[in-house]
């Protein structure tokens, strides 16, 4: 996919003279609290440099203080960088004069807030349509668009309530449409789920979500967070910030199976990885044959695999159920060469679907069927398999847990 977003060597400092002693320092070297002390400045953002495909919710996260914030501002120049490039669809942003960047703003990102920032004196579809009034949209049109949108986020009917009539999780929502209306390319959301309670924050990330899937050309979205777990659960990737400079980034598995510093393993040790982690981590080959071959060819199929099952499926590869090898050889002892009477049926599938959830549907102990949309064998995946990768991950937690208190005990002697 080509990148949307491109940040080269991107560094913020807040003080009176950013490009002097403070940035000659950052080079060199020097840390946050070092640079700080020295000279009195704050580094906001140390050397990001990485780029956000078109169509993908790429995530900033981090706790308070880390440059998230900071970092997504950069983008738009609502902060401006002290160094380094920002480029946005083959538009050097750094280099805008005042109207080309208000024209970027207007033309190419919409932003959401956490806070909603509504008018409270306008409807909610005056609110909806406001940035089309800015760009000089017509009367019928922006009021069109912006009724099609409410749609889209579910609050057809809602259109001439005022934001005080509504409650937390639809204000959020009409912010949500009032930066979608507009149709801009990228999508900037600073902590926009951050004040909502934890039911609605759900409901609005599955919001999120579904509309991304929805909508044919996707907007490519930074969403910025401090909360790990919603990091995770929207992000195509995630990039861990702390300090203002970036510890990783990376798919949530990357992050969560394979993490790449010390400060990135502390945090995903408290996440659910039961709710996180995906078939497609435990997903393997399927065996297969149709449900019209002998016994004997199950077997020999089963053979040539080293697998102890075989997925049964019909003419079109969806699947019908397992054989096992042990009633194979059984029914073959017995003359028997009929799969039909073998066969048990065990619930599909698919990769997207989390362990947790899944996991519940492998009472019989037999492997899954993981299929497509089409419902069309792509894998199989076995319980045990599951609960190893959970256990994998719940021994990585441990361990962290142990070292830490070999360093605590250490420190005290």
């Amino acid at each position: 996919m080509p990148s949307m977003i491109q940040l080269r060597h991107v560094v913020k400092i807040f003080g009176d003279e950013p490009r002097g002693e403070a940035l000659n320092m950052l080079k060199a070297g020097y840390s946050k609290d070092e640079i700080q002390e020295h000279t009195g400045h704050v580094v906001g953002v140390d050397d990001a440099d990485f780029d956000v495909e078109a169509g993908e919710i790429f995530v900033v996260m981090g706790l308070s203080g880390s440059g998230k914030s900071t970092l997504i501002r950069c983008v738009n120049r609502l902060v401006e960088p002290t160094a380094g490039e920002v480029i946005v669809d083959g538009i050097d942003v750094t280099a805008l004069e005042p109207r080309q960047l208000q024209e970027f703003r207007r033309n190419k990102t919409g932003m959401v807030f956490q806070h909603f920032g509504l008018f409270p004196h306008q409807s909610v579809l005056s609110n909806v349509a406001f940035g089309l009034k800015v760009k000089g949209v017509p009367i019928d049109e922006r009021r069109r668009t912006a009724e099609e949108t409410l749609s889209l986020v579910g609050l057809s009917g809602y259109e001439n309530s005022f934001p005080s009539q509504l409650s937390g999780g639809m204000q959020q929502r009409v912010g949500l449409a009032r930066a979608l209306a507009s149709n801009p390319d990228i999508l900037l959301m600073d902590e926009a789920f951050s004040a909502l309670d934890p039911l609605i924050r759900r409901q609005m990330q599955d919001e999120l979500l579904s509309i991304q899937a929805g909508l044919k050309e996707r907007n490519t979205i930074l969403f910025i967070t401090h909360d790990l777990n919603e990091a995770l659960r929207v992000g195509t990737r995630v990039c861990i910030m702390k300090d203002g400079a970036i510890h990783q980034i990376g798919t949530p598995e990357d992050i969560l199976l394979r993490p790449g510093t010390d400060y990135v393993a502390e945090f995903v040790q408290d996440v659910d990885q039961g709710r996180v982690l995906l078939i497609a981590s435990v997903s393997e080959p399927a065996t297969a044959v149709e449900s019209s071959a002998s016994v004997a060819a199950a077997l020999d199929a089963m053979a040539r695999s080293g697998s102890k099952v075989v997925h049964v499926v019909d003419s079109g590869a969806r699947p019908i159920g397992i054989v096992t090898q042990h009633e194979a050889r059984a029914a073959q002892t017995q003359g028997t060469q009929d799969l039909d009477s073998l066969i048990q049926q065990t619930p599909n599938v698919t990769n997207d679907m989390i362990l947790a959830k899944v996991y519940q549907l492998c009472e019989k102990g037999l492997p899954l069927s993981v299929v497509d949309t089409n419902g069309a064998l792509v894998g199989s995946v076995r319980p045990l398999e599951i609960l190893a990768e959970l256990g994998r991950v719940e021994s990585i937690s441990e361990r962290l847990e142990l070292a830490k208190s070999q360093a605590a005990t250490e420190g005290d002697n």
